[in-house]
């Protein structure tokens, strides 16, 4: 019922824009902080989450850190590009309803990284809040640009399928 709901209702389909957009708004901000600030170095916290594998209560699980310390750390470069950017166009495409699925997706396996490394925040709660627009799928993107682009592709792959189902294979 609630799973019908949330993929069907028009009413739903509204209470999700306004929850996507609060959603788009506050990876948008974040990522945009970042990207302005033109300094963003992730090091710092990497190096955090590391030292928080040990000790008597660790807030981070030792395949995580053994994954920050010989991935993130060594490319420390790429994930302050990556991060502030990936925030920002995850926050765009949430408030603009484009690729919602796919935006929200990244924007929950960002959420689950910042966990994993130990940081709380607004993270777990961005989590749930995602979850659903996640299974409310498309009716979360009825009120944006996913209700025109979504069809047009799909038209374009068919389009292309039926194209190269014509045509014949080259024989030699």
């Amino acid at each position: 019922m609630m799973l019908n709901f949330l993929r069907n209702n028009k009413y739903a389909a509204i209470l999700l824009t306004v929850l996507r957009v609060y959603i788009g708004y506050d990876w948008m901000t974040h990522g945009y902080e970042k990207l302005k600030a033109g300094g963003f170095d992730a090091s710092g916290f990497i190096q955090g989450a590391i030292a928080n594998t040990g000790g008597e209560h660790p807030s981070v699980q030792g395949w995580w850190g053994t994954f920050l310390e010989n991935v993130a750390l060594p490319n420390v470069g790429a994930f302050n590009f990556l991060v502030p950017l990936g925030e920002f166009l995850v926050g765009f495409a949430l408030i603009l309803g484009i690729f919602t699925s796919f935006s929200v997706l990244m924007g929950l396996t960002m959420n689950f990284a910042f966990l994993f490394s130990g940081t709380v925040s607004t993270n777990a709660q961005l989590v749930l809040l995602q979850m659903f627009i996640l299974v409310a799928g498309y009716n979360a993107a009825q009120y944006g640009l996913d209700r025109y682009i979504l069809p047009f592709l799909r038209k374009m792959i068919k389009k292309d399928r039926n194209n190269m189902i014509q045509k014949k294979p080259i024989t030699t």
